[in-house]
């Protein structure tokens, strides 16, 4: 598997570049910074000697590239596996356009772990119907967004079994909380990788399911497993729950 990485000498682009290191069969072929000083000549042009050579895109960058990005692999014909946060309403509408000529894989969270989680949240609000539900995330001090992408992807399992859940985040000021709320709660502070808690509180019990990331390797490995999978599929949008399916 012949890899293009962009976002190459970033924090997750080194962790991706250690893993595929460790995965038979795995090379990157090419990888750029986009973002970096001089860097926002595109991934079109500093791709485009090698794009015939590779075989999936994995994208460590920034969702403000996505446009440029794939109009580059709608060109040469690659799937590509999006692994940043925080699109715009207009990037999404491009994604979902390019899945519809290219093989697209978009999660909010690499892990495989989260994936497990969120099918849980899912399972577990749907067996307490009258349930408090609260979301607390945690990462570094260095994370731009809050909440985090997610906790809004845990957030959005709740909905899939309780569809009249109403978001709110950063609850503060002064009033009893409402039935249909959940509560998004961001904390900000040194070098937590990430941990995310889903509480799920009746009058007589709670249930608190967590997920805690030791290192960011666990979203290299997640991302490299989502290319392997992407790489045999055709056009259409991908995610966490096709590639469980697989596993």
């Amino acid at each position: 598997m012949r890899i293009l990485l962009s976002g190459y000498g970033g924090h997750m682009g080194r962790e991706v570049r250690e893993c595929a290191e460790r995965v038979p069969g795995a090379a990157i072929v090419q990888g750029v910074d986009p973002m970096s000083e001089g860097g926002d000549a595109l991934c079109v042009k500093h791709f485009a000697d090698c794009g015939a050579e590779a075989d999936v895109i994995i994208d460590f960058s920034h969702h403000s590239l996505t446009g440029e990005l794939l109009d580059y692999a709608e060109e040469k014909g690659l799937p590509v596996v999006l692994a940043t946060t925080g699109q715009t309403p207009e990037e999404k509408a491009r994604i979902g356009e390019a899945a519809k000529k290219v093989p697209v894989f978009l999660a909010a969270n690499y892990s495989l772990g989260i994936a497990v989680m969120s099918d849980l949240v899912k399972r577990v609000v749907s067996l307490y119907p009258e349930a408090d539900i609260e979301i607390i995330e945690q990462h570094h001090n260095r994370k731009a967004d809050a909440p985090s992408g997610t906790a809004l992807a845990l957030f959005r399992a709740v909905q899939e079994a309780r569809p009249g859940a109403v978001a709110a985040e950063g609850r503060s000021g002064y009033g009893k909380r409402t039935p249909e709320e959940v509560g998004i709660h961001a904390v900000r502070a040194g070098n937590i990788v990430g941990i995310h808690e889903v509480m799920i509180c009746t009058q007589n019990e709670c249930i608190t399911l967590k997920h805690q990331a030791f290192s960011r390797g666990v979203f290299a490995e997640g991302s490299l497993k989502a290319a392997a999978f992407l790489v045999k599929q055709g056009p259409g949008l991908y995610d966490m729950k096709d590639l469980l399916r697989e596993e």
